[in-house]
């Protein structure tokens, strides 16, 4: 996911939600999605609007409107969250091109991510089948490994703005602060890149399950993040507007990352983070 980010930011941004339904139909069960479908995972909440789910003599039935949905004009099918009662969530798999499921009504005008358009759906009255029992998506080991693998495609469009300073680099010799400003980033993305090859090793062996897999989770994210908006100040100061004015790929490749690391929820995470970390034994913090 990071090697396809470095090079298309938007193409690994509609592959990543695809990728995360797969992950999540396999840890059910085993099963596979149907091929020649392409599915995205809807699981955000807004103010003023609801996605409810109601059992019938003949299944399951969703009912409301689903804010924050990304590409769902263009995907065959998706993964959603609904209520089931005030207090609780289920994950039902939904045929989008289904009667009763309508699209649009939100406003898009973001600059960056321009093809990965995110808007409300509306469903009335959608057969859906359930997917995993009460609470299952937010409570399953995955949910967190999920947003780790989101990060690793942060670190990858990072890299990919960070070539634009290499190949200053190659093309003339940098002053003091240019070579400060590269290596700065080198170090950077460095670390990043390690935080998450340990995660990866973390899941692997079984260590990222439970609250451990939430922390690491929170840890990785914010530790990439880091790095993301330490890359993109380093490349502004060091390349100047030149690149953002007159190279249309730089300059979307910037845009395109600044709105993507949005979705980390910065000092709100860090909090969440703070309070998940009181909560570990000792020897579960590894410092």
């Amino acid at each position: 996911m990071a090697t396809v980010a470095a090079t298309d930011l938007q193409a690994a941004r509609a592959l990543e939600p695809h990728l995360d339904a797969v992950a999540i139909l396999d840890e059910l069960d085993g099963r596979d999605v149907p091929a020649g479908t392409s599915w995205g995972v809807f699981a955000a909440e807004g103010p003023g609007v609801r996605l409810e789910a109601h059992e019938t003599a003949d299944g399951w039935v969703l009912d409301g409107t689903k804010p924050w949905c990304s590409l769902a004009g263009r995907l065959s099918h998706a993964l959603v969250t609904a209520w089931l009662d005030d207090d609780a969530r289920g994950l039902f798999a939904v045929d989008l091109r289904a009667p009763g499921v309508t699209t649009g009504g939100g406003t898009w005008v973001a600059r960056g991510l321009p093809e990965v358009v995110s808007t409300p759906i509306h469903l009335a009255g959608v057969r859906a089948e359930p997917v995993g029992g009460r609470g299952w998506y937010l409570d399953r080991h995955g949910f967190a490994w999920g947003g780790i693998g989101v990060a690793a495609v942060w670190y990858g469009g990072a890299v990919g703005v960070a070539r634009r300073l290499l190949r200053q680099a190659a093309e003339r010799e940098l002053d003091q602060v240019g070579r400060a400003h590269l290596g700065a980033v080198d170090r950077t993305l460095h670390a990043a890149r390690a935080v998450l090859a340990e995660a990866a090793d973390d899941v692997d062996a079984g260590r990222a399950d439970g609250p451990a897999g939430a922390v690491l989770a929170l840890r990785v994210r914010a530790v990439v993040v880091d790095a993301v908006e330490s890359v993109l100040r380093h490349c502004d100061h060091a390349l100047g507007p030149g690149p953002l004015v007159g190279e249309p790929a730089h300059a979307a490749a910037v845009a395109d990352l600044h709105l993507y690391v949005r979705q980390h929820h910065a000092e709100r995470d860090d909090a969440a983070l703070g309070g998940a970390v009181t909560g570990l034994p000792d020897d579960g913090r590894a410092w």
